[in-house]
């Protein structure tokens, strides 16, 4: 019974301090001050940006997904799991490793 009234007690708190943020909140909102302008100017320009990434990804995900997925052993084309086979200049340069003899 104790933890009941308690845990009232906390949403009771919790409910006070965000409507009272939020009615602050709205005051600021609607006064003509420099910093809510900036602000404003802030918030648009964000959500501006959102939308903006949010419809290019829905064109171009798909593209941009099937070339970080891309399959195949060309330049750019191989996976992380099957590294590609080395080419002769690689293996070349690997078998004429020299090393320092006294």
């Amino acid at each position: 019974m104790m933890e009941e009234s308690w845990d009232f007690e906390f949403l009771s708190r919790m409910a006070d301090s965000c409507v009272s943020f939020l009615s602050e909140f709205i005051e600021d909102w609607l006064a003509n001050d420099m910093r809510v302008s900036i602000f404003k100017i802030l918030l648009g320009w964000l959500i501006l940006s959102l939308i903006a990434i949010h419809f290019a990804w829905k064109i171009y995900g798909n593209t941009v997904n099937d070339m970080y997925y891309r399959q195949g052993t060309g330049q750019n084309g191989g996976s992380p799991d099957a590294a590609p086979h080395l080419s002769g200049w690689q293996s070349a340069a690997k078998d004429d490793v020299k090393t320092h003899r006294e």
